[in-house]
């Protein structure tokens, strides 16, 4: 075989005790495998997606890229808001589509941002083959491409599939880094933790599992060995001034706003007043029945935690053993904290899918010993794949596509009625037999969210909180608890009641036809 022929090559997890070589595939056959599978990911999210009606916090991200486009700065708010990463990354590819204000964009636009960052996180498997073997993270990857839980949050305009994109990215670089260190590798490993940070507070939580996970892989494993290495002062400045400038270059919306520095620091206590809970508290085992839940989420996570044990009890030496030591650490946290939202659930899918290609690699090893002719192997092997991806299929059908909104979805979370898409065309239609050209409309309510994204085509608009005296408009949309403050003011309009989200209504009063 000459030497430039393409060749399956063995590769050994970092000669880790226990833990068996592994083959990987040629460079441009591994990241041709991988760019596939992240295309496919793409495509796989594409369809419907703007049926689904716009969730609460996706207006509020889609109102601060309108803003953006009409030439505002960011403006941090670390009470009810995340990080300007979102919206650094949504307004270009917004503007590339065609965008020019807060009417012009559309619900496939905005989660675009998201569906690239989900393909992006799954092409990114193919930078960590060295660190975890190629058959796992082939079987991560497709987990994320095709799985319902990233497929319906990759749909989904916040802020969790760029995290875990950036949390992944941390991740790989900073494994490298600690492998080979230089200040190439500081710089854009402390690049990714300032994406994390710049996306959202609950990086902090990582950095600190990562942090006692590095801390106890090390005293576990290398307790003997020295990190001066690691320790150069070159490199700790190097990797502090890349943070910094990236933190503060986003968070200051490039220089604009130097109060968000100011308020990046209430964010911490903030941070501690919400995990409480704030009406969004959940039970210890929350995100472990959420994962488990649909056809075949129980058998991924079976899986997962064979793969963890593997790894535990084995002591990894590999980037296996610190990943392992993270998830325990992350997922202690997010289930001991009350706060709780399904979409969370995204960055504990990252070890568990890696976890379970671990398990699989495992016991297509043991079966592969076993003398059985090949024929029968590989068809066993074909028949429980393609279960395993009618099953998948069947839960990402019904979840993200058949029932996106559907209170039943465990992962439509406070989600916005379908019955609110009617109320922009219903005004529409009552002005014409009004002979209304221009309707002004008034809301009255505490929370109008996701109004504002649903009457963004109507110019005159304004909104009120209940007590205050909008004036006279052709119509008024109030909550059911402001309605009673204006019965005088309502007595000659007409109520329609319109579903917000579960247990939640709005009433559209308008004028009796002429």
């Amino acid at each position: 075989m000459s030497s430039d022929q393409p060749q399956l090559v063995l590769y050994n997890r970092n000669s880790s005790p226990g833990m068996e070589s592994s083959f990987l595939p040629p460079k441009w056959l591994r990241w041709a495998t991988f760019l596939l599978l992240a295309l496919f990911g793409l495509l796989f999210r594409l369809p419907q997606l703007g049926a689904r009606p716009m969730h609460t916090d996706e207006a509020v991200n889609a109102y601060i890229v309108g803003q953006l486009l009409s030439g505002k700065a960011f403006i941090y708010d670390p009470l009810d808001r995340h990080g300007p990463l979102l919206a650094a990354v949504a307004l270009p590819l917004a503007r590339l589509q065609g965008a020019k204000a807060f009417s012009d964009l559309t619900e496939s636009e905005l989660r675009m941002t998201t569906v690239l960052a989900g393909s992006l996180t799954i092409l990114l498997f193919g930078a960590a083959v060295e660190m975890f073997g190629f058959l796992p993270c082939l079987i991560a990857a497709l987990l994320f491409a095709v799985a319902p839980l990233p497929v319906y949050y990759d749909r989904y305009f916040i802020h969790e599939s760029l995290f875990v994109a950036a949390t992944f990215g941390l991740i790989l670089t900073g494994w490298r880094a600690s492998k080979k260190p230089s200040a190439g590798q500081a710089a854009l490993t402390a690049a990714c933790a300032a994406l994390m940070l710049a996306n959202k507070e609950t990086a902090l939580l990582h950095f600190l599992a990562l942090a006692v996970a590095a801390i106890v892989f090390w005293r576990w494993n290398l307790g003997g060995t020295s990190l001066s290495s690691l320790w150069r002062p070159k490199l700790i400045l190097t990797a502090a001034a890349a943070f910094l400038l990236l933190s503060v270059m986003l968070f200051t919306w490039f220089g604009s706003n130097s109060k968000a520095l100011a308020a990046l620091l209430q964010a911490i206590p903030n941070f501690l007043v919400r995990a409480g809970g704030e009406g969004h508290q959940k039970p210890s085992w929350y995100y472990v029945q959420l994962l488990a839940g649909g056809w075949l989420g129980g058998v991924i996570l079976t899986l997962a935690c064979i793969g963890f044990f593997q790894i535990m009890r084995r002591r990894d030496r590999s980037a296996y053993g610190l990943l392992a030591l993270y998830a325990v650490f992350l997922g202690a946290l997010y289930s001991l904290i009350p706060y709780k939202t399904p979409w969370l659930a995204l960055n504990l899918w990252l070890p568990i899918t890696l976890f379970a290609g671990l398990a699989i690699e495992s016991l297509w090893r043991i079966l592969a010993a076993y003398p059985v002719p090949p024929i029968v192997l590989r068809t066993w092997c074909i028949l429980v794949g393609a279960l395993v991806a009618m099953l998948i299929a069947h839960d990402t059908r019904q979840l993200v596509f058949l029932h996106p909104a559907d209170e039943t979805n465990p992962y439509a979370y406070a989600h916005t009625s379908e019955n609110l898409l009617g109320l922009p065309a219903e005004i529409e239609r009552l002005a014409r037999q009004n002979a209304v050209t221009v309707p002004r409309i008034a809301v009255i309510a505490s929370d109008p969210w996701p109004l504002p994204w649903y009457l963004r085509h109507f110019p005159e608009v304004g909104f009120w909180q209940p007590g205050q005296q909008p004036g006279d408009v052709d119509f008024y949309i109030t909550s059911t608890e402001a309605a009673d403050q204006y019965g005088d003011q309502l007595r000659s309009f007409h109520p329609e009641f319109f579903g917000v989200r579960p247990n939640v209504l709005i009433v559209l009063w308008s004028h009796s036809p002429n």
